[in-house]
């Protein structure tokens, strides 16, 4: 409360007195003591449940893209190389093969040991958006099918942002996955393994294009 002095004149035979009252003014905070603001409650949001990846389709595939990746890093924007290979009516009638500058530009020794690329090899190399402007049309309205899923939809959602290009939320699903489910008995579910029970025997394992052939194969076979 604040404490108020109010005049207070009364006479006397000689002289006029004054005597200050002391008020208390119930409606006015006390300088010294105001109330601190009242911190507001927020609500927690309520966050929506994540969706579980589908990594099987409902039905038989007889057009799809098969996509692989090679990474510099581990960065999802480092890719550094793709392949992709299209199908139509379960036959392979496309293969592409890219290089392209990652992002951000340098190489993890060891990724560079798996696949062989180095930074050499990608220094003139043109950027995703580049590459992707070649073959976006012919994999519209196609699903994807990779081995191990998540990592090459990670990549490719996350280049697409990084670059500012819409993404048309490419619909994925995976070969490692339904290799694990449809052939349990397999030593492995590699790529290389489950490839070559196919018929395929894959000449440059973690090549972008080789593997995305070879998991083509299996996906003609399990979806």
């Amino acid at each position: 409360m604040i404490v108020q002095l109010t005049k207070i004149r009364y006479f006397s035979e000689k002289q006029e007195k004054i005597i200050f009252a002391v008020e208390m003014d119930t409606n006015m905070t006390d300088i010294g003591k105001q109330e601190k603001p009242r911190k507001k409650r927020w609500r927690k949001k309520e966050s929506k449940p994540k969706e579980k990846p589908v990594y099987l389709p409902n039905g038989h595939l007889d057009d799809f893209v098969a996509i692989d990746f090679e990474a510099a890093n581990a960065a999802f924007t480092s890719a550094c190389s793709m392949g992709l290979v299209i199908v139509r009516d379960n036959e392979i009638v496309e293969r592409y093969y890219g290089l392209m500058k990652p992002v951000p530009n340098h190489y993890d020794w060891y990724n560079s040991k798996v696949h062989g690329i180095k930074k050499a090899d990608t220094e003139k190399a043109p950027t995703f958006p580049y590459l992707w402007d070649q073959v976006k049309d012919r994999v519209e309205g196609l699903p994807f099918v990779a081995h191990g899923m998540l990592f090459d939809q990670h990549v490719l959602r996350a280049l697409h942002e990084y670059y500012k290009m819409p993404y048309p939320n490419y619909k994925f699903y995976c070969t490692h996955e339904g290799s694990k489910k449809y052939l349990p008995d397999l030593e492995n579910h590699k790529l290389h393994t489950v490839s070559k029970y196919f018929g395929y025997e894959m000449k440059h394992h973690h090549n972008a294009l080789d593997d995305a052939e070879a998991c083509a194969v299996i996906a003609m076979n399990i979806f």
